[in-house]
């Protein structure tokens, strides 16, 4: 591998040169070897060699740590055009490769998002409802606009990084001098420090409020859904979009309705007689008092359905049934005038003999 140049020699300047000095070398060496201008096939190298000189002796940092541990570690490979387009666009007046890289970020930002669990009764789950929700969420400072700085001042370029948003460091290891980049602590990697930081945020742009609103619950919502609340989380920082404020629902069940999509179940107590010869039986609903007409002959088990009392489609028209399953009620204990009557009845179906003879058939046949 051929010995690196000197970084001095590379832009053609003395050791004791200006910072002027080295910008003057340089805007005229990148002119005149950039490869869109030159067609030279040397002229790609030259220009990585042209700008890795300039990027270590311009800024005064990495220059003392050139002059005292060498060029180690240092090499034209390093830099890639991308890397390099912000530099011709600083000198030329616009980038070649068509944008500007940088490896500062803004200090625009998004909200976080917050969750909240909403806890709902079961009716309100089914129709729907508004809730009134508090919560705490950090909003834009009013004194400074959520800048985080002081009104009447700007944020400046990062003392420590110089606005790049990046630390080097150098230091020496068996396979000589490594220099490592990070993301700089002042500015966060922005490239800017806010010098007078706002009496009211301390410099963050954001505050910790308390919020209430209004929430409109969908008929139809089911236990663990979300909702989402557009714009509800945190403010973005420096006029960044806000998050979303998501609320997880906890439906709590109810003492008679079980929901099985949109239908609603429950059970129907039933004397005997009632199945046996039929009735209009009044039930409480979720929508009030319902009447169920009850067929002759009804088995234990058997399932009268109400259509259109069941749960509201979610977006949609229409609604789900509501599914009433019977339970006979058979009588522990005869009175002296009931039995006789029971056995004339069974006398009458042939039901007295002994034994009785059954019929076995499958469970939930």
């Amino acid at each position: 591998m051929a010995a690196q140049r000197d970084l001095y020699d590379v832009l053609g300047v003395s050791r004791e040169a200006t910072q002027d000095d080295i910008k003057k070398a340089f805007r005229r060496l990148a002119r005149e070897n950039h490869p869109d201008l030159n067609k030279d096939p040397e002229a790609e190298r030259r220009f990585k060699e042209i700008n890795l000189a300039y990027e270590t002796l311009s800024d005064p940092a990495k220059r003392r740590r050139y002059d005292l541990f060498g060029g180690e570690g240092f090499t034209p490979d390093m830099f890639s055009f991308g890397d390099l387009s912000g530099i011709f666009e600083a000198f030329f007046g616009g980038s070649p490769f068509g944008r500007t890289a940088t490896h500062s970020r803004s200090r625009t930002a998004r909200g976080s998002d917050h969750r909240l669990i909403l806890e709902l009764p079961f009716e309100d789950a089914v129709f729907g409802t508004q809730k009134e929700i508090a919560t705490f969420r950090l909003e834009a400072c009013e004194r400074c606009g959520g800048s985080g700085s002081e009104p009447g001042t700007q944020p400046t370029t990062c003392s420590t990084c110089g606005g790049s948003g990046q630390v080097s460091a150098v230091r020496q290891s068996v396979f000589g001098t490594v220099m490592t980049s990070s993301t700089c602590g002042t500015c966060r990697g922005t490239g800017q420090e806010i010098s007078s930081p706002c009496h009211d945020c301390r410099g963050e742009g954001l505050l910790r409020n308390e919020q209430v609103m209004t929430v409109d619950v969908p008929a139809g919502v089911t236990d663990g859904m979300e909702l989402r609340v557009e714009g509800a989380g945190d403010d973005g920082r420096d006029g960044g979009p806000s998050g979303d404020l998501y609320l997880a629902l906890s439906v709590e069940p109810h003492p008679v309705f079980e929901r099985r999509g949109h239908d609603l179940l429950c059970a129907l107590e039933l004397p005997v007689s009632a199945a046996i010869l039929g009735a209009e039986v009044e039930v409480e609903t979720l929508d009030g008092t319902e009447k169920i007409s009850v067929p002759p002959g009804t088995q234990p088990g058997s399932v009268v359905k109400v259509s259109g009392k069941g749960v509201p489609a979610l977006g949609r028209r229409g609604r789900g049934d509501l599914l009433v399953r019977v339970d006979v009620q058979l009588p522990e204990r005869l009175g002296r005038r009931e039995r006789p009557l029971i056995e004339e009845f069974a006398e009458r179906r042939g039901e007295r003999e002994r034994p009785i003879k059954g019929r076995l058939r499958p469970p939930g046949s």
